[in-house]
């Protein structure tokens, strides 16, 4: 149980500007990401699994974007995107994102959206490689998990080859898009994944 002490003791990551992994940057969204924002968000490959429906206008974007002015990182019942830029081009090529528990800050879910034209090419895992590091070392999460369609192979693949446990396949759990659809549960504890790891 959580006390109001060490929920009090919990600060969110105010200082956040960026960060650079081999290949990418991951940094704040800003107010230039909205035309790539909303380009891949309008993707229909992309926001198949996504709960936003396309097409995804600049305006909606921009408006996204300015949501995240005065938010930061690790703030306790909020999500927050982190642009993935790639590093080499100077391009914003996706998101990650993270949601802290609102009772229990050790705790956090994750998520990751690339545009098409980056995916195949390893930047998802680098990215969310990244994002498992961010939470179990610099913010000392204990146990972090994500969920998925069931459809959604290159996901399933990416949790897998992070070796992400799947502790659930939940039938018919989320409505999207006018359907029921199954996901699966992913979790990770800060031991497993601080640990060495085998290759792959």
């Amino acid at each position: 149980m959580v006390t109001d002490a060490s929920r009090a003791r919990h600060i969110p990551d105010i200082a956040f500007h960026e960060r650079r992994t081999d290949r990418l940057v991951i940094r704040r969204l800003r107010a230039e990401d909205a035309s790539s924002l909303a380009a891949y968000r309008s993707d229909p490959a992309v926001a198949r699994y996504q709960s936003w429906g396309i097409p995804f206008s600049q305006a909606q974007a921009r408006s996204f974007i300015d949501s995240l002015g005065a938010a930061n990182p690790d703030t306790p019942g909020e999500w927050f995107q982190f642009a993935v830029v790639d590093a080499a081009e100077g391009m914003h090529i996706g998101d990650v994102a993270a949601e802290v528990d609102a009772q229990d800050p050790r705790l956090a879910t994750i998520g990751v959206t690339l545009a098409t034209s980056a995916q195949g090419r390893g930047y998802a895992g680098e990215a969310v490689a990244w994002l498992l590091d961010y939470l179990f070392l610099e913010r000392k999460k204990h146990r972090v998990t994500a969920d998925c369609d069931v459809r959604n192979g290159n996901v399933v693949a990416l949790f897998d080859r992070l070796q992400m446990r799947c502790e659930g396949h939940h039938l018919q759990s989320a409505w999207w898009k006018d359907e029921w659809v199954d996901e699966y549960v992913y979790a990770i504890l800060a031991h497993e994944w601080l640990e060495p790891r085998s290759p792959g």
